[in-house]
């Protein structure tokens, strides 16, 4: 393929030009940190000024990577040049320059996300962007090599945030490493920002600190509720949103440096805050499946269900009142299977996460029971034998070869030639099929040849937490 380079315009001005006054630049504040390790780093939150004044701030979190490597860093910034309408760019490069060297893109990863038409590239929302571009020689000194999907937010909506969230968790893994480039508070009529004009460090501090006791949360509502309300100039606040949307709860995140310009320079006639923050955990898979549903929520779930199926049969039959737990609510895809006498009846959900996961079962418990294609309608005379099952998925994710598939354990996505079918995990041991059995039937589902498993396919897979009514 041919190479494709795109040049960072930010050395001689936003940072020295020179590669190894700019090397020992960035070792001298590695070198003035001492922090504590942390374990399992997944994502961190940097500032992205000029080095001599975010420098020291950023550095902090660089300072976690060391004696670590990813294969993959996708660093998400604002757009600060262009208008990306509700939409991120991704540039159509092969690789970033800076006075470090070249950083090769990730087309592979790139060439997935861009068959979501939520991911676009513009190629001017990248010429002279300091939002990504200036955390590279940071990651360049520390990581060294690895490959890199740099991402340039507009202003998102939250369907828009949680539907790039979910797309993202679907191709990364615990070699990627996810870069959130965002300064907080830009105050003074410059920035047309001057909310008030006394104790304005105090102030600042305050305001900031409310937006990130949200982040530290992984309060995706709240944060976006806190912006609204405070108006707060958080330029990254959509890469910031697009992170909360992807943490599991499991995660840690923890505040290592704030520091302010103003406090930098003595004029607090205007100031920008800068925060270093790291994440720490795991990325939710397939071998983690980060949810956890208690009988109740089952129970919940499956009445949730079949109350749908009951309305759409008799639509005299009075609404529900359910409790939507925290649980329910969580972004993850799912399956209704209906069964009558041992048989199956109806199947139809979603794989890759974009709603609530009691959105989905209400809106799949309808069609498994009248919308599946190779099944007439469910009839009233029906409803009493048949029996639900619902199953909660986590995120799909690329395995190189079928032969990492479990049994039992992974439900299996294949692609091939435009054609995709599904096997959720139970389907195989239901039927007693072993793995290649199992592949054949799956290639025929997707309407391929049987045999069309064995070279050319992409698998992902999953897990689920299956339950039932008893």
């Amino acid at each position: 393929m041919i190479e494709k380079v795109l040049n960072s315009e930010l050395a001689g001005t936003w940072y020295t030009e020179n590669p190894a006054q700019l090397s020992a630049e960035i070792k001298n504040y590695l070198e003035a940190i001492d922090l504590e390790p942390l374990d399992n780093v997944m994502a961190l939150l940097l500032p992205h000024a000029g080095y001599r004044y975010s420098g020291m701030v950023a550095a902090h979190g660089i300072k976690l990577l060391e004696g670590r490597s990813f294969s993959r860093v996708i660093v998400i910034g604002p757009s600060h040049q262009v208008a990306l309408i509700d939409t991120v760019s991704i540039p159509d490069v092969s690789h970033i320059e800076t006075p470090l060297g070249r950083i090769e893109i990730d087309r592979d990863l790139v060439g997935h996300l861009l068959e979501n038409p939520a991911f676009q590239s513009y190629t001017r929302a990248h010429q002279g962007e300091h939002s990504v571009q200036i955390e590279l020689p940071f990651l360049q000194q520390e990581l060294g090599d690895f490959k890199l999907v740099p991402i340039i937010c507009g202003e998102l909506s939250e369907a828009n945030v949680r539907k790039i969230a979910a797309t993202l968790l679907e191709n990364i893994d615990a070699e990627t490493l996810i870069i959130i480039s965002s300064d907080f508070t830009h105050y003074g009529s410059s920035f047309n920002y001057v909310p008030f004009k006394k104790e304005i460090s105090q102030n600042l501090k305050k305001l900031d600190m409310g937006a990130f006791r949200w982040i530290e949360q992984k309060n995706l509502t709240g944060f976006l509720q806190y912006i609204q309300n405070t108006k707060v100039t958080i330029c990254g606040r959509s890469p910031i949103a697009i992170l909360l949307a992807m943490l599991p709860d499991a995660a840690q995140v923890k505040l290592l440096k704030y520091e302010t310009s103003a406090n930098l320079t003595g004029d607090w006639s205007q100031s920008v805050s800068y925060i270093s923050a790291a994440i720490s955990g795991h990325w939710t898979n397939a071998t983690s499946p980060g949810l956890k549903l208690s009988d109740a929520d089952k129970i919940g779930l499956l009445r949730l269900a079949r109350h749908r199926i009951s309305k759409e049969l008799n639509a005299q039959i009075p609404d529900q009142a359910l409790e939507i737990t925290p649980p329910m609510q969580v972004v993850m895809g799912g399956f209704v299977t209906l069964h009558k006498q041992g048989q199956l009846r109806g199947c139809i959900g979603e794989i890759f996460p974009r709603r609530a996961l009691h959105e989905v079962i209400k809106e799949h418990a309808v069609s498994a029971a009248f919308h599946d294609p190779r099944f007439p309608r469910l009839r009233a005379n029906e409803l009493d034998e048949i029996n639900i099952e619902i199953s909660a998925l986590t995120v799909p994710h690329r395995i190189h070869s079928y032969q990492e598939i479990r049994i039992g354990q992974h439900g299996i996505v294949l692609s091939k030639k435009g054609r995709t079918a599904v096997f959720l995990p139970q389907v195989a041991s239901e039927q007693g099929w072993g793995i290649e059995e199992t592949l054949a039937h799956l290639a025929q589902k997707a309407g391929l040849a049987s045999n069309d498993w064995e070279s050319g396919c992409e698998f992902k897979v999953f897990e689920a937490i299956v339950f039932g009514e008893i």
